[in-house]
């Protein structure tokens, strides 16, 4: 991506990423409750794979694809909820939230960060506009 805007590409790229990650993370702290019957699978987590798009060059990073929690998650004593067994158990997925808001931490401060670098870099390029007038 060289050329005159490489900087605000590849930082948009970062944002693309990053973007990605906190949905991927808002989307298991949203289901770290989700109940499901002993029968079914739990609520599988999604972890987002990253990548170096042109590794050395300047094309900045890619979402690789995704990576998912385990469907058999963990087994839990609830009586009285109705999705439970005959013996009382409901299947919950295997999220650990502290994990995920550390995980949620890291992806806001990456998208932060790349939107700062699009920030003033559209401010570098609008003052050498501004020195060719």
């Amino acid at each position: 991506m060289a050329g005159p805007f490489g900087a605000i590409d590849t930082a948009g790229t970062g944002l693309v990423l990053h973007r990605t990650w906190l949905d991927a993370v808002a989307d298991n702290i949203a289901n770290v409750n989700t109940v499901r019957p002993t029968s079914g699978r739990a609520f599988q987590a999604r972890y987002v794979v990253a990548e170096a798009a042109n590794y050395g060059g300047t094309d900045g990073v890619r979402v690789a694809g995704a990576e998912f929690g385990d469907p058999v998650g963990r087994v839990t004593y609830q009586p009285g909820n109705p999705l439970a067994d005959a013996r009382g158990y409901v299947r919950l997925p295997d999220i650990d939230l502290a994990d995920q808001m550390s995980q949620l931490i890291m992806a806001q401060r990456g998208y932060q960060a790349n939107l700062a670098v699009v920030e003033r870099a559209t401010a570098a390029y609008q003052q050498a506009i501004g020195l060719g007038r």
